[in-house]
């Protein structure tokens, strides 16, 4: 057939991401998963722009754990150079892992980073991914 990745096996296009999307990645540290990190490159086709990156996005990879601090604040901050269509993915430990966040904790701190949970995803063996995305509302406000 074509040269298409096949969603099964490639967790970024599981995940939406696109040929020539811009992607910054925040939270990186030894514990985030390599693999998973270059299937993205790959797919978009460049690297991940790191958290100093200061143009527009179309997504953001948050890597977050337990303890980081806020997560409200983190979100806001991941918001920022986000374009009004993006998509932020908060990348937290899987169930079981150091620095497990609560799927109530998740959900509570979109919210009020005012995101909404639009999906989910297997992201690596020790991260689940939460898609967050702007309410369909204040995408249409200008």
């Amino acid at each position: 057939m074509g040269a298409e990745p096949d969603a099964r096996n490639d967790p970024a296009v599981r995940m939406g991401f696109e040929p020539g999307q811009t992607v910054q990645e925040i939270g990186f540290d030894e514990d985030t998963d390599g693999a998973l990190r270059e299937a993205i490159e790959n797919r978009i086709g460049q690297s991940l722009a790191d958290q100093d990156f200061d143009d527009e996005v179309d997504a953001v990879v948050l890597w977050f754990r337990e303890e980081d601090g806020d997560l409200v604040d983190a979100l806001v901050d991941a918001r920022t150079l986000l374009v009004d269509t993006g998509v932020v993915w908060l990348l937290t430990p899987a169930s079981g892992r150091a620095g497990y966040v609560e799927a109530s904790d998740i959900s509570d701190s979109a919210v009020t980073a005012g995101l909404q949970i639009a999906g989910s995803a297997k992201a690596a063996p020790d991260w689940s991914g939460t898609r967050l995305v702007a309410p369909k509302t204040s995408r249409a406000r200008r």
